[in-house]
C-alpha cells in the first residue's frame, strides 16, 4: 500500500490550562485536530497535493482517524513568556517536483518572525534540493531574492501560532495536515 497525501491544510492553536498536557489537548481543539491520531511526519509536500482551506479540511476529519501531519509545538508555563510554533512551506514551480515543510517552535519569537524563520527554513531545504545557490547567513529578504530570481521556487508560506503565558501551562500549535 502506497501511502501519498492527495490534500493538506494548515491550521493552528492555543490552549492553557494548570496541566501541561491538558493545554496542549485544548490547543489541538482549538486547531480542530484534538479528534485524531496524530502521527507526526517529516518535511516532504508531495508532487501535486492540493492546498486545501482550514475549512474544508476540517470537515474530512473522522473521530479516531489516523492522520498524518507536520507539526510544531511549543509551551511553557513560566509567566510572560513569548511561546511562538511555526510550520514553514516552500513549493517548486515545477508540480512534479515535491516540496518542503519546516516546523519550528521558539520563545520570545513574534509571530512575523517565527513564520518568516520556518519560511526560510522549508525554502532553504528546497533550494538546496533544486541546487539553488543561495547564502545561508544573508537576510530573509535577500534569501527570498535569489530563490525568486532562481524561478524554480513558486511561493512560500507559513501558519504560526504565538501566545504570553498568563499562568499555568500555555501550549501552542501549528499543523500541516495531510488527506488522502
Amino acid at each position: 500500500m502506497v501511502l501519498v497525501p492527495k490534500k493538506m491544510f494548515f491550521t493552528k492553536g492555543v490552549g492553557t490550562h494548570k496541566e501541561e498536557l491538558r493545554s496542549f489537548e485544548l490547543a489541538l481543539r482549538d486547531a480542530g485536530i484534538e479528534k485524531c491520531n496524530l502521527v507526526y511526519v517529516s518535511s516532504i509536500l508531495p508532487p501535486g497535493c492540493k492546498i486545501i482551506s482550514r475549512k474544508e479540511g476540517l470537515k474530512q476529519l473522522i473521530p479516531g482517524m489516523i492522520t498524518y501531519c507536520v507539526l510544531a509545538r511549543c509551551g511553557s508555563n513560566e509567566p510572560h513568556r513569548l511561546v511562538a510554533a511555526s510550520v514553514g512551506c516552500a513549493i517548486p514551480t515545477d508540480k512534479n517536483t515535491y516540496g518542503y515543510l519546516s516546523e519550528h517552535h521558539s520563545y520570545g519569537k513574534t509571530e512575523k518572525s517565527a513564520g518568516d524563520y520556518a519560511e526560510d527554513l522549508a525554502a532553504a531545504m528546497l533550494a538546496s534540493t533544486l541546487g539553488v545557490e543561495f547564502d545561508e547567513n544573508k537576510s530573509w529578504d535577500e534569501k527570498k531574492e535569489v530563490f525568486k530570481i532562481s524561478d524554480r521556487i513558486v511561493r512560500t508560506a507559513n501558519i504560526t501560532q504565538t501566545a504570553v503565558v498568563k499562568s499555568g501551562y500555555c501550549t501552542v500549535v501549528s499543523a500541516a495536515v495531510f488527506l488522502f
